[in-house]
């Protein structure tokens, strides 16, 4: 990677972001937005699941991911944070005030 390629955020909080924005996407989809294969999606969003910081739904024959928005972020350095308050700083308060993102204001 050369010096000015990096980013902020690893490919699981680009997932997370993604899932947030759009619980119904596709993994091809989501994979397509983030630069990596759909393959490495699957794998970061069965990650995700098991340590419970998303929640896997049926939806017909689809699957939708819902963000546990009460969920403490994992580092010692962002632990006093909650899954809700990452979509906040990641998404803005755009994406905060669309139904069922986390962190959203209810009326």
């Amino acid at each position: 990677m050369a010096s000015g390629d990096w980013t902020f955020l690893s490919n699981y909080g680009h997932v997370i972001v993604a899932l947030a924005k759009n619980p119904t996407a596709r993994m091809r989809d989501i994979a397509q937005q983030v630069g990596i294969t759909e393959r490495a999606v699957q794998q970061i969003v069965s990650e995700l699941v098991s340590q419970g910081y998303v929640v896997k739904e049926k939806a017909g024959r689809r699957n939708q991911y819902r963000l546990a928005p009460d969920t403490y972020l994992r580092h010692s350095l962002e632990a006093h944070a909650k899954v809700a308050d990452f979509v906040a700083m990641a998404c803005g308060a755009a994406a905060r005030d669309e139904p069922g993102t986390p962190g959203r204001a209810e009326s």
